[in-house]
Formats: C-alpha cells, structure tokens, sequence
C-alpha cells in the first residue's frame, strides 16, 4: 500500500532512532544548565526535546521510499527484545582543529543495541542505503561546536565537564522510531513518521 505522506516530488529529512522518555530529557536539559554555568563560546545547544540516540541519518530521501524504509525498519527490529541503556559521562568528538560535538555517552545493554544498529544497516542497504563508513558510536548530542572553535574553547570545554556532575539515568528501548526532521527558522522541529516495537 503506497504511504500516504509520499507524493511524488517530495524529499524527506529522515533518520532512525530510539526515542527517550521524558525525565531522561529533564535530566539532559539539567545537565546542559550546569555546562552552561561555564564560559562556553560559540556553542550551538541542542533543545533537550530534540534530542535522540540516531541510529542511522538517511537525509534527503524521496517520499516514495517511505514504504521500502518502513519494511526495511520492520525486519530489522525482528526477534530483538527490548533492552535496557543509561546515560554515561559526557565528552566531546574533535580533530586537531579542536572539539566539533559534546555529547553524552550511552551505557547499559549495548551489545543488543549494536545487533539492532547492525541489522537496521544491513535492512537498508537492502533498499538502496548505503551503509555508514565510520563505525556506530552511540551517543546523545547536547551541543554542537561552531568551526571554527573559538581560541581556548576545548580547555574550558575539559574544565567544565571535570566540574559537572554526569546525569546516570537508565531507560527501556522499547522501540525504534523512523523520525523526520523538518529545518525551520527556530532550528529543527522532529515527527514520529513510524513507530517498530521491539520485543
């Protein structure tokens, strides 16, 4: 059956996630208070309801893909049991040029998580998604780093992370989300396009 947000000439900002309950984005929205406390220039913070754990970007995708995602999506969380993650100690990505993310690492019961990424990689290269080069490494974003970073910025980045206490909540994966991210002038504004239970 063809999907009925699909017409013709339309693209689509996709990507694939497990969503987060709302008192692990309260516990975020805190921990980025705290950071923030710090002299932190050229930060661009993500809002604490916009954040996700990504499993797979697809970016522009044309409308009429949807329903091959969507089965693609469906085999891919097949026989994987719900299983439970934690928030870990946040941390930045970087090169030489200095940090480019900080972001929160995810703890728990990672190799599941791995399998379902695994197969979610698999499934869609299936249909056409190439798969990621650079490996899965589970993270939530809380901000991203204008380039370039201001002179002194991963010093005080390192500062304020020895000072603020990491937020240790825990939470079920119950399902994976196929979510559609649409840029608007006050930044991104994310919809659930398909829901898979696991388990």
């Amino acid at each position: 059956m063809s999907n009925p947000l699909a017409r013709e000439d339309e693209r689509l900002r996709l990507f694939v996630a497990i969503d987060l309950p709302e008192d692990v984005r309260e516990s975020l929205g805190h921990l980025q208070a705290d950071l923030r406390r710090h002299d932190l220039p050229g930060l661009r913070w993500t809002r604490p309801e916009g954040v996700h754990l990504t499993l797979k970007f697809l970016g522009e995708t044309p409308a009429t893909s949807l329903d091959a995602i969507e089965g693609a999506l469906a085999r891919a969380v097949r026989g994987v049991p719900s299983f439970r993650l934690a928030l870990g100690a946040p941390g930045t990505f970087g090169n030489r040029r200095g940090p480019r993310v900080l972001w929160v690492d995810i703890e728990g019961e990672l190799p599941p998580l791995q399998r379902l990424q695994a197969a979610i990689e698999r499934e869609l290269a299936a249909v056409g998604f190439a798969p990621d080069e650079r490996g899965f490494s589970p993270h939530l974003t809380l901000a991203r780093v204008s380039q370039p970073p201001r002179p002194g910025l991963a010093e005080r980045l390192s500062r304020a992370l020895a000072a603020v206490a990491a937020a240790r909540d825990e939470f079920e994966a119950t399902e994976l989300v196929l979510m559609r991210s649409s840029l608007q002038p006050g930044g991104a504004v994310y919809s659930r396009v398909a829901a898979f239970p696991l388990g």
